[in-house]
């Protein structure tokens, strides 16, 4: 049937970031599809809930890791340990972001390396760990969340585009690499999405005007909306695709 292509029952499933927000919904949309998810955060009972909730709403267990993605260090410690526990993951889902609003010329060093460590050092260092061991298996999937602003630049976030810009170019290297191992490697870039990391934006009438009048669909995203994409690319009816990058975006990369 159609629909196996997209079942990922018994897959095992690694999203960073996702004690909250986009990499919670993400996740909650995986193992809805059948994956066994792991969730990632710097712990904390944000982490614990987050966990707990996804199990309720599976009823399956749901494991949880807790390392710092920038640090390069404790990534390969914590997946090493993962990877001795559970086994190599299936899919790998690099979501951990941050975002930092300043006019360039007021942007700290201390800002542009947070940002570039945590959006784009991040996604290398725990796909680096996890992509031997998807290689030597024959299969994997990796996902790496970027965002429209990979494309488009906007005043006031230079370090986050510049970020997102590299992380699609990642996906590209990764994919040169790895499709000859079975290993696909994709992007999704959403739009403009009402999460609590943009709070400040779909709360201000202004900004809300600019979006709905600059979007086709002319709303903003609702991050459910994230999920099909995902699971396409996470499962096998996306077996011959790799190095894209999918806009989801309501059409706003396709007017001017």
């Amino acid at each position: 049937m159609i629909t196996s292509l997209f079942d990922l029952t018994g897959r095992l499933a690694l999203v960073t970031g996702s004690s909250r927000g986009l990499g919670l919904t993400l996740a909650h949309g995986l193992a809805e599809a059948g994956a066994d998810v792991v969730l990632h955060g710097r712990g904390g009972p944000a982490l614990t809930e987050a966990a707990r909730a996804v199990a309720e709403s599976c009823g399956r267990p749901v494991g949880a890791v807790t390392f710092d993605v920038t640090d390069a260090g404790a990534v390969a410690d914590a997946l090493s340990t993962l990877v001795a526990d559970r086994g190599v993951p299936d899919i790998l889902v690099n979501n951990a972001g941050i975002q930092r609003r300043a006019p360039f010329n007021e942007f700290t060093t201390q800002d542009w390396d947070d940002v570039v460590a945590t959006n784009l050092s991040s996604a290398f260092y725990v796909s680096r760990q996890l992509t031997p061991g998807m290689a030597q298996r024959g299969s994997g999937k990796v996902i790496n969340i970027a965002s429209v602003q990979s494309m488009l630049a906007r005043q006031t976030i230079a370090p986050y585009s510049a970020s997102k810009g590299g992380l699609v170019m990642l996906t590209k290297g990764m994919a040169a690499d790895l499709a000859r191992s079975g290993v696909q490697v994709n992007a999704i870039s959403p739009g403009y999405f009402a999460t609590e990391m943009n709070r400040a934006l779909w709360t201000d009438a202004a900004f809300d005007a600019w979006v709905t009048q600059r979007t086709p669909a002319q709303r903003w995203g609702d991050v459910s909306e994230l999920i099909g994409t995902l699971v396409y690319l996470a499962s096998d009816a996306s077996s011959f695709v790799s190095g894209q990058n999918i806009f989801v975006d309501g059409g706003m990369t396709s007017v001017v």
